[in-house]
Formats: C-alpha cells, structure tokens, sequence
C-alpha cells in the first residue's frame, strides 16, 4: 500500500492522469494517487481492478468485485490505470 511519496514528488501528479480518458467496459486498476486528498474510495480498494461502467461529471463509475459482491465506485481519472488486456491493440 502507498503511503509515501517521493522528496521530489510530493504534492505534484501529472496532468497527463488527471485529463485521461475511458471508455465503457475498459479494464482499469485503482491506484491512489497520495497528492490528491479525496481519493471517492476506501483504502483496501488500493491496487484492485475494476470495470468502467459509465461516467459522472469528470469521474468515472467502476465496478469492481469485492470477493462475491460487485460495488460501484465513483472514482477520479487520477486514481485510475488502463489496464492492456494481451492481444488487444489500442489505437
């Protein structure tokens, strides 16, 4: 689990994962990003994969399984990671 950045990172995230975008159905990873305050999730959810369902202003809906159950979370660009699934090519 992360819990501490980096001296020359602290306080800074790219503006790259900030404004990155999803469609319906990708397979995404939860990943905190520490410089952001409000991560919308708990933290046990940290480095669990999730489906993108759909999108809710600037975030973005993820279903993920919690053991048997499937959750919803809404979720910020900044916290997300696309996930390449093997033999898929993404133009």
């Amino acid at each position: 689990m992360l819990k501490r950045k980096r001296i020359r990172t602290k306080g800074k995230f790219s503006f790259t994962s900030f404004f990155q975008k999803f469609d319906d159905g990708e397979s995404v990873a939860i990943v905190r990003e520490l410089a952001v305050q409000s991560p919308g999730f708990p933290k046990r959810m940290q480095g669990r994969t999730g489906k993108v369902v759909g999108k809710r202003g600037r975030s973005y809906v993820v279903e993920v399984k919690d053991f048997n159950m499937l959750k919803t979370y809404i979720i910020k660009p900044v916290h997300l990671k696309r996930i390449l699934s093997v033999g898929v090519i993404k133009k």
